[in-house]
């Protein structure tokens, strides 16, 4: 790949510049974006193929519109690396997901060309819906472009924005960027129903076909045949996607090529001039223009550091154990062998979950939802009801996007639907938008909710077996990343809901913790052992209910507490622990220290510079624990 600066690119300042260029120098232009792109991501890791698909269709909306004043609002995010290089970013690119640098999406705080903050999915249109009633009441003129990607219009809010939007029928452009893909295949009729491209050809045979039939009706035939030659663009509409967005008062164009700038240009410039809601929908191809991409655009979607020339993975030291999500995949797969009733739920995710194998395994047994998480656990409840034993593996980050239904359609009714939180914590380089800081806390008040987390991959196996052994609903939280290497059984013991384990012990403080921060913890009161200090580590293993008995027995035997977690501080599990034994009158005398999360938004860098900065690592829990002890 050309890692030197761009002659074109290089003097991209602002989006006013794209409209200078000519068709030839817009050619130019996009592979020099790919090559930027694909060089950035291949040392740092990122979002590549969709980005790499939307080229073509971001040089176009920058050529057509005037983002110096118009809105362009960019659903999730993935896309928007080509919009960074062109909106003066260029000198920072190189930094973009890493501590301090750039973030993989756009951020208001950012950029002034970046109108809208996103990471999850499906709000673009809502957002610009906002815009343009907003830019409607100030008496002001200018548009608002949102662009969605097909996997993202599946999701209810694609859908609730649509409607309002038609309902108002505000000026608003929608780009449906349809690539047949979000992260996983799309699933669902609706990406069938988009998938049904119509060539022109058949269209006209149809028109044509459809004519001469009405002719042949006596009295009304030739009257019947005039209306239909007037309404030939609604033939179109009703055997193409259109249909759709017509029935929410959107005027359809397309599908075009979304790889054909000068076409998209053109489109674009004519949609300008209209007076109402539209959407245009394009075709992209997406890894566009590199092959190692455009052939798995799936393991592309999001990538670490890869060689650009194959597209290899780099290798890193360190590396070996497997990944929680991959130790819970596959013990999903073993439990389900072991028992029909169970059965997996992911929404759009099925590698980025580990459930890829339990699908390829149990395949009637397997469903994926598509970008709807609310669905997911609505669905889940209700195949609980008939005596199955769904297992929803979502993002922890995503679950929050059903919280209602996790309370009231499965909390509620006491069902035994087994939540299975992945990347709970700190997730690195994705940031604030993807960090599953907030679990614990939204979780641990539900009524008759078990949470529990593992402190590694055999823990999280025991605590996956406990869970579909339970009568009730559980929600089990893990870290991103691999595990810490400790061997697991495929037939692992349950664990008695409610109660921890005392992993080292010492007379001097006790450490209370869970989940990723209990090894960092045994490591700092190893460490600190040598140099006299003896601290007890007590793994609580469940946030709720809390092994009340034992941890009522350490702290009166322990005047110093140390508190550790990889979640909010408020309301989390640090925050129960002291309201029980507050409860309890089990403060009196004990000085104690807490370390989590605190109330802000983490930023984007590795999860070792993020735990570290918090103070949540070996070290910043020695720290912690020499000052409680002076």
């Amino acid at each position: 790949m050309n890692s030197n600066p761009s002659t074109l690119l290089s003097g991209i300042r602002r989006p006013g510049d794209v409209k200078e260029l000519s068709a030839e120098q817009l050619d130019i232009l996009g592979q020099e974006l790919r090559d930027t792109i694909i060089d950035q991501v291949a040392e740092h890791g990122g979002h590549l193929a969709p980005s790499l698909g939307v080229i073509e269709l971001t040089m176009a909306l920058f050529h057509a519109f005037d983002l110096e004043r118009d809105k362009l609002i960019w659903d999730v995010g993935h896309q928007a690396y080509a919009h960074k290089l062109l909106t003066g970013r260029q000198a920072m690119f190189h930094t973009m997901r890493q501590k301090n640098g750039l973030s993989g999406f756009p951020r208001l705080e950012e950029s002034p060309y970046d109108h809208f903050g996103v990471g999850h999915s499906s709000t673009s249109i809502s957002a610009a819906l906002g815009m343009a009633m907003a830019r409607d009441l100030e008496g002001d003129d200018y548009e608002v472009v949102s662009v969605i990607g097909d996997g993202s219009m599946t999701a209810g809010l694609a859908f609730e924005g649509l409607n309002q939007a038609g309902d108002m029928g505000r000026k608003m452009v929608v780009v449906l960027n349809d690539n047949e893909m979000s992260i996983s295949k799309n699933v669902g009729a609706l990406s069938q129903f988009l998938s049904r491209k119509m060539t022109t050809p058949f269209l006209q045979r149809l028109k044509s076909d459809v004519e001469n039939l009405l002719g042949t009706v006596p009295g009304i035939g030739d009257d019947l045949a005039g209306y239909a030659k007037r309404s030939g663009d609604s033939i179109k509409t009703f055997f193409t996607p259109g249909m759709l967005f017509e029935a929410f008062h959107f005027t359809y164009v397309g599908p075009l090529d979304g790889h054909n700038t000068a076409q998209l240009i053109k489109v674009f410039n004519e949609v300008r001039k209209l007076d109402k809601p539209v959407l245009v929908h394009v075709l992209t191809k997406k890894g566009k223009g590199y092959e190692p991409a455009e052939h798995d655009p799936a393991h592309f979607h999001g990538v670490g550091t890869f060689i650009p020339e194959t597209g290899l993975a780099r290798k890193h030291s360190g590396e070996g154990h497997p990944s929680y999500t991959a130790i819970f995949g596959q013990t999903l797969c073993n439990i389900a062998d072991r028992d029909d009733k169970v059965v997996a739920i992911t929404a759009a995710m099925p590698e980025g979950t580990g459930t890829e194998c339990f699908r390829q395994k149990h395949p009637d047994r397997f469903v994926d939802v598509g970008i709807c998480e609310q669905h997911a656990v609505t669905f889940a409840a209700g195949l609980a009801t008939r005596g199955y034993k769904p297992a929803v593996a979502i993002y922890s980050t995503f679950l929050q996007r059903a919280y209602d239904q996790v309370i009231h359609d499965v909390c509620l009714q006491n069902l035994n639907v087994n939540l299975f939180l992945d990347r709970g914590g700190l997730v690195g380089a994705d940031g604030a938008t993807h960090h599953g800081a907030f679990d614990m806390s939204y979780l641990r008040h539900i009524p008759n909710l078990v949470v529990m987390a593992p402190k590694d991959e055999a823990e999280l196996a025991r605590m996956m077996v406990t869970a579909f052994a339970y009568e009730g609903p559980t929600a089990t939280r893990y870290p991103r990343g691999t595990g810490v290497g400790a061997p697991f059984s495929r037939t692992p013991r349950r664990i008695a809901i409610g109660t921890g384990e005392l992993v080292r012990e010492g007379a001097d403080a006790v450490v209370i913790t869970l989940g990723s921060r209990v090894y960092p913890a045994i490591e700092a009161s190893m460490e600190l052992e040598k140099a006299g200090l003896n601290v007890a580590v007590f793994n609580t293993r469940f946030i709720k209910p809390l092994p009340k008995k034992q941890i009522l027995e350490l702290v009166r035997d322990h005047d110093r507490i140390l508190l550790v977690e990889e979640n909010a501080l408020a309301g989390g599990f640090s925050s129960a622990v002291l309201e029980m034994l507050s409860d309890n009158d089990a403060l009196q005398g004990k000085r104690v220290h807490r370390l989590g999360i605190p109330d802000e938004f983490i930023e984007h860098g590795t999860q070792k510079e993020l735990r570290a900065m918090l103070g949540i690592d070996k070290d910043g829990i020695k720290r912690a624990l020499k000052k409680l002890c002076p």
